[in-house]
């Protein structure tokens, strides 16, 4: 009998296994890691908004951003064949500016987070839009989102997106749910996911095309893609499991945060951004919560949600330090599990290890077909 994994199909992309490498930024996921998950058969992501990685970032940061990303996504192409994405979030001021870098670099995908991506990327204005082969794949923490963004497309550009990754309160960095939904039953991932692929069902037969669901969020194993596929996701998206990898683009000491981390040291904190956030507790949160101010210019406002008058720290810089070993300047994001994380492996390895579970958790449940 085959336990095989399934493939995951976005429109004409056919990726050989059905697991997404989350964007993680500032600098966690760039063509190291993204390439790497690529080549297994997955779909690497980079994250942009990277410009503070570029030596000019405070006097031209806006072209830093572009340079940077263009730089990693050539980079990953020249390493891998395979399905390379770039996150974008849509609360960046630059939003649009990174969305084409991306396209025309030839990225796969296109994750949209942080925001309802309503207004349509520049990318794909109408008389371009059957042209670009780039897949748009909004974030979104909630039916009632997805049907925003779904209907919005629809009326305004007779057109929707590709797929839909459905993040629950389990993940790292910022959470698209307030501090009270994030325990709250009602908000777990395995309610929003039929709930999501439910509403996406209208939009299917009017626009004559599949459109995958993505869960994200806490998954960890692979019973946990086993549990979702039967949920009827078509995918799983994991970030938190692929930073202790050799490959990850962060530092050492960003990885061993993960490594040292117990249970207690995962907390949600206020980002200056305005959403709560999951990290890992180190003295920077905790000087910041004692209410020390860490003094910053901000040379070009990178956010639109952020008054950088009114924040006690900057957190694109609180994140780049964090990603070259600076935990003193800097924080962790991760998400509910990270304190499962015991060693760092090979991408491969992490990927055989999950595929290994997943046929597991199928086989299991076929002998026992009542049992959960």
């Amino acid at each position: 009998m085959n336990f095989k994994i399934p493939r995951l199909k976005i429109d004409k992309l056919d990726v050989k296994i059905p697991i997404i490498q989350g964007g993680m930024g500032v600098g966690i996921s760039l063509s190291g890691l993204a390439s790497a998950v690529a080549n297994e058969g997955g779909i690497g992501v980079i994250a942009a908004g990277i410009g503070m990685l570029e030596p000019d970032f405070n006097k031209n940061f806006r072209e830093a951003n572009k340079r940077a990303l263009r730089k990693e996504i050539r980079k990953a192409k020249e390493i891998t064949d395979g399905m390379v994405g770039v996150n974008i979030m849509v609360a960046l001021s630059d939003f649009d500016e990174l969305s084409l870098v991306a396209v025309e670099e030839g990225a796969d995908l296109i994750f949209l987070g942080a925001g309802l991506p309503l207004k349509k990327p520049e990318i794909l204005p109408l008389d371009r839009s059957r042209k670009v082969s780039t897949k748009i794949c909004p974030i979104v923490s909630s039916a009632r989102a997805a049907k925003i963004i779904f209907q919005y497309w629809a009326k305004n550009y007779s057109h929707v997106p590709d797929a839909v990754v459905v993040e629950g309160p389990l993940a790292g960095g910022h959470l698209g749910f307030k501090k009270e939904q994030i325990n709250d039953p009602d908000y777990r991932l395995e309610k929003i996911v039929p709930e999501v692929i439910s509403v996406l069902k209208t939009f299917e037969q009017q626009f004559n095309k599949s459109i995958p669901v993505i869960a994200a969020g806490g998954i960890y194993t692979g019973a946990d893609i086993y549990k979702y596929l039967q949920l009827g996701a078509q995918g799983v998206q994991m970030a938190t499991r692929f930073v202790a990898t050799y490959e990850c683009d962060a530092s050492i000491e960003f990885k061993e945060t993960y490594i040292k981390c117990q249970k207690d040291d995962i907390v949600i904190i206020d980002s200056p951004v305005g959403l709560p956030g999951r990290s890992i507790r180190n003295t920077f949160i905790d000087k910041v919560y004692a209410g020390v101010k860490k003094p910053f210019k901000c040379p070009w406002k990178c956010l639109r949600t952020c008054d950088f008058r009114k924040v006690p720290y900057c957190i694109a810089l609180a994140l780049t330090n964090a990603q070259k070993g600076r935990l003193e300047d800097g924080f962790a994001f991760c998400g509910a599990n990270a304190y499962r994380v015991d060693k760092i492996v090979s991408v491969k390895e992490l990927i055989k290890t999950l595929l290994d579970e997943y046929e597991k958790a199928t086989s299991t449940q076929i002998a026992s077909p009542n049992s959960g």
